[in-house]
């Protein structure tokens, strides 16, 4: 039995959120007790919007990425993307791949496949050097491909660096590197996907299609009749600022730095004819300044911000809403500025806002395969995606996988991907052939996209036999390392276990035992091995501290691989048995359960699925909300599945109501500690339930006790 954990919070905090954000009772109490408080976290739970998505320019180096990639299209240079054998090494390749062709690039894509290692190869680099090939750019890679790298420039080749992972101490030569990762990437949050990283080009080298690429803007403004304050900008992003209290008089112009601040610049205001006022009134009517008024064009395209001042635009721009700095006049200029001149594109280039929207979808199975915390910008792709995607505006590929798999006809939800379609997409790679799952989303013909659907759900067929067989291998090995490493660690090194589910059986692994885990697996002198975490350990952290043993590594806190040779197979468990020694593992999550509502019997109702959709997309750090509701009676059950596998479906009576409940794994508990007309109290996920087309709710059991058991 678990014990449950329901954080107490003040009623101030529930109703400042219920004030400010508009928030039922429910949803404020279960974001003061999630602690997202603050409304620049909120705003991603509240919005979709692909407008409050970061600016791809905001990396430092994006524009030389955009400049080189221009100048290979019109130099007619030929173009290799490389790419990684995952869905997010698949799905980066599409994004990247599509983008360039509609640019007229010669551009072909590669991917490891059969025995190949994860990651850029030497073999790849040596190919495409005699095909005289000029540029390179790797996806979901390359971080950690110094050799083959420094081997591309010894060839000629420049290589463009788009990863995600832990970046090692020595970088890889490359003439580019963008990864959110690096210390100076410019780029505000680190933890998006490699996909993420892709579509952040795709949209970089959309944006050069329009006149503001490499514009140099300057906004103005006049606050309170005496301070000046500046924003340059440069592909819409926010470079430089000034701001200067000018009441002193015009001498202190010459000595302000203003002058120089604003030289060659072209400069925006609000309302021209005040701010000129303002300035003569500051400097004198001998001085000239050169402003465009933003304002009447923006009431072209937002008519509702005619005549209206930036001091009442500040208290009513959503995004000012979010912010928990005090109200800016400039700060609104900026974003009223940014967003007219966003649907100025739109309206001007449509194609533009078509791929961001099939790509986005490619991005959303990216951050659900990669396990990408779900908080910040990653949830706009994500929610954004799964809106397009119910709106019946499936991407052609996905629409072809999720059709084979019966997901067509219902909401779908992040759980339907990472259950479903991850899995098989997947599969494909693990077997050696990712080109099948790629090609899904490249091929033109319909008939080909089904081809290529029917292929991978026959991959996910035989990795889940191949899993099966694995782990059926290991017998009580687990328990027999557990107790070896003193219950703080897992290593199991089985040459019968496939090299394609090595990822699949190190989570089994720590699924059984509770602690961190490696598979491992041997072929042709070579062991491959995969780690999952557990209890706070960080995966890539523990792995570099094994040296330069391996043949190649890489990967994030929560899951990575490596490869080593048979020579080294001895010294890397000696390795491992010291660094077990002095691990220090967390609280064991398993044995608590974090509850975000208590809810009497008239509070469950089909409403409730509002607050759970608030809160989708769930995942990593964002788990599904577990309400608890006590004295509930059963009234009745069955226990379906054979096998291991017997799962418990039960009738619970909530106020009037009966609602079927799952509870996954626990069908022995059926007549043995729970009978018919007991009463409990239960902690649950509040779910959809769509059956033959027609939509009902239902309960998913997360732990339940006697009632009155617990306190």
């Amino acid at each position: 039995m678990k014990t449950w954990n329901k954080k107490e919070i003040s009623r101030e905090q529930a109703l400042a959120l219920h004030n400010k954000f508009k928030l039922d009772a429910l949803e404020a109490s279960i974001f003061a007790r999630r602690e997202i408080t603050a409304g620049s976290d909120l705003l991603f739970y509240l919005e979709d919007d692909a407008r409050f998505l970061n600016n791809p320019f905001e990396f430092s180096q994006m524009e030389d990425a955009v400049d080189r990639l221009l100048a290979a299209v019109e130099e007619g240079e030929k173009v290799l993307i490389f790419g990684d054998r995952d869905v997010d090494g698949i799905t980066a390749t599409a994004v990247l791949y599509e983008q360039l062709k509609r640019m007229g690039a010669d551009v072909s894509w590669r991917l490891p496949s059969g025995d190949d290692a994860y990651g850029l190869s030497l073999a790849a680099v040596e190919e495409f050097a005699k095909g005289y090939g000029t540029l390179l750019i790797t996806v979901d890679c390359g971080i950690s491909n110094y050799a083959e790298i420094q081997r591309a420039n010894e060839l000629g080749i420049s290589v463009i660096v788009t990863d995600h992972h832990n970046a090692p101490e020595r970088l890889p030569s490359a003439e580019i590197i963008i990864n959110p990762k690096l210390a100076d990437s410019g780029y505000p949050l680190s933890e998006i996907s490699g996909c993420s990283v892709a579509f952040k080009l795709a949209q970089a080298l959309r944006f050069s299609q329009t006149e503001l690429y490499k514009q140099d803007l300057c906004l103005l403004n006049v606050r309170d009749g005496a301070v000046v304050e500046c924003l340059k900008l440069r592909n819409l992003v926010r470079r430089k600022s000034f701001e200067k209290d000018f009441s002193g008089g015009t001498a202190s112009l010459s000595s302000s730095g203003l002058v120089e601040f604003l030289r060659g610049e072209q400069i925006f205001v609000w309302d021209a004819p005040k701010v000129s006022a303002a300035l003569k009134n500051l400097f004198g009517s001998g001085v000239e300044f050169n402003l465009f008024d933003a304002r009447p064009e923006a009431a072209k395209i937002i008519p509702s911000v005619s005549g209206a001042s930036l001091q009442k635009l500040a208290g009513l721009s959503k995004i000012a809403l979010y912010s928990d700095e005090p109200k800016s006049e400039l700060a609104a200029f900026y974003n009223i500025f940014v967003t007219c001149l966003d649907k100025k594109i739109a309206q001007s280039f449509p194609s533009i806002k078509d791929c961001d929207e099939r790509d986005l979808q490619l991005v959303m199975l990216s951050v659900f395969s990669d396990i990408m915390p779900l908080r910040n910008e990653n949830r706009i792709f994500a929610k954004r995606a799964l809106g397009i995607i119910n709106q019946g505006k499936i991407r052609a590929g996905l629409l072809e996988i999720l059709a084979r798999q019966g997901l067509l006809g219902k909401k779908l939800c992040a759980k339907d991907f990472g259950w479903n379609v991850i899995p098989a997409l997947n599969a494909a790679g693990r077997l050696g052939t990712p080109e099948d799952s790629l090609k899904l989303f490249l091929a033109e013909s319909a008939d080909e996209r089904e081809d290529y659907a029917q292929k991978i759900l026959d991959h996910n067929e035989e990795r889940k036999r191949l899993e099966n067989a694995s782990w059926e291998f290991l017998g009580g090995r687990p328990e027999k390392s557990l107790q070896k490493f003193n219950g703080k660690f897992c290593l199991i090194v089985e040459e019968k276990i496939h090299r394609g589910v090595v990822g699949r059986i190190a989570a089994k692994l720590v699924q059984r035992t509770g602690v961190p885990s490696i598979a491992m697996t041997k072929a042709g002198g070579v062991y491959t091995g995969s780690m999952r975490t557990a209890r706070g350990v960080n995966c890539t952290d523990f792995l570099d501290k094994f040296g330069d043993i391996y043949i190649n590594h890489g990967g994030h806190a929560g899951a990575a691989g490596f490869s080593l040779t048979a020579e080294n197979f001895e010294l890397f468990q000696q390795k491992i048995g010291a660094l077990v020694q002095a691990l220090e593992l967390g609280v064991d999550e398993d044995q608590t359960l974090d509850v975000d509502a208590e809810l009497s019997a008239q509070y469950v109702n089909d409403d409730l699925i509002k607050v759970v959709d608030l809160f989708e997309p769930y995942g990593n750090e964002n788990p599904e909300l577990v309400f608890v509701t006590k004295g509930v009676r059963i009234a009745g059950g069955q226990v379906m599945g054979k096998g291991d596998r017997q799962h418990l479906k039960l009738y619970l009576e909530i106020g009037k109501q009966k609602w079927p409940a799952l509870w996954w794994d626990q069908g022995p508990l059926y007549k043995t500690e729970f009978n018919d007309g007991d009463l409990i109290d239960v902690a649950y996920n509040f779910q959809r339930n769509t059956y033959n087309g027609r939509e009902g709710r239902q309960l998913q059991i997360v732990d339940c006790r006697p009632a009155g058991a617990g306190s």
